[in-house]
């Protein structure tokens, strides 16, 4: 009878197994989906952020294929303190933008760093700050502004649940560079609210506004769409998809857009 229960009991935990296996690997896929919604959280991450953007130009039949390189690489610097590097480099190509010309090329790049308590604050509050550096990268006259910049970065969030609720913001001044180009100093402002469910599934709604203070013009996007973390071979991956339509945007600028991020994961 003995011999008996134990059979029935090394059946039962055998074939449990492969559900709580499929457990644990949800719950992995939730909490780094929470991850991602967080800016700063402790998460080596390199999203290949796939933008098209429409009906641009002054006879709006342009458009632009823009993918921003952004790894995100945390360090320890110290007990209870990160530093988050976030890099976003743009590969562009646009046709039509300037009629008759398309053009090809890199993009300037902003650099950013966060310093930001490990540990969430009074009301789970979670809060990073630090510099942003504009570098001349561009590679076309039309995609860059041969300046160098720097300013302030921030953001401030908190998560409860599913929900996490906060607001990413810079402003870079230019301080050096081609004398003969419009000098920079641009405000950014992303508010962002996502819902994250057990399957790891984000919905996202967000604004990336800026303002150019040179020119007195808004640039006012609002993003919409739906996130998915999966595993491809043993490489954890996160895809989306989101539509944007302009609120805002200066003569000339696009009108709607389509998003496709793809981010490629490197828990610790």
């Amino acid at each position: 009878m003995a011999n008996a229960l134990r059979a029935v009991l090394c059946a039962a935990l055998v074939l449990a197994a492969p559900s709580t296996r499929a457990q644990t690997s949800a719950d992995d896929a939730e909490a780094l989906a929470r991850q991602l919604a967080n800016p700063v959280a402790s998460l080596i991450s390199v999203p290949f952020q796939n933008n098209w953007d429409f009906g641009i130009g002054p006879e709006d039949d342009g458009w632009r294929w823009t993918m921003n390189v952004q790894p995100v690489i945390p360090f320890s610097i110290a007990e209870d303190w990160n530093l988050i590097s976030r890099t976003i480099l743009p590969v562009v190509y646009q046709d039509d933008v300037v009629p008759g010309t398309d053009q090809f090329g890199l993009g300037d790049t902003l650099q950013s760093f966060f310093l930001s308590p490990k540990a969430a604050g009074p009301f789970g509050l979670i809060w990073g700050a630090g510099p942003a550096l504009l570098l001349p990268t561009g590679t076309d006259d039309l995609l860059r502004s041969e300046k160098w910049g720097a300013g302030p970065t921030g953001v401030v969030l908190t998560q409860s649940g599913p929900w996490t609720v906060g607001m990413l913001a810079n402003h870079v001044w230019s301080f050096a560079g081609n004398g003969d180009r419009a000098d920079v100093s641009s405000t950014f402002l992303q508010p962002f609210v996502n819902y994250t469910t057990k399957r790891a599934t984000g919905f996202i709604l967000n604004t990336e506004s800026s303002y150019d203070w040179e020119a007195e013009e808004w640039s006012v996007p609002l993003n919409a769409g739906v996130t998915q973390v999966v595993k491809i071979g043993g490489q954890r991956v996160q895809i989306g998809l989101l539509g944007r339509w302009w609120a805002e945007t200066p003569e000339g600028g696009p009108e709607w857009g389509l998003r496709l991020p793809i981010t490629l994961l490197f828990p610790r």
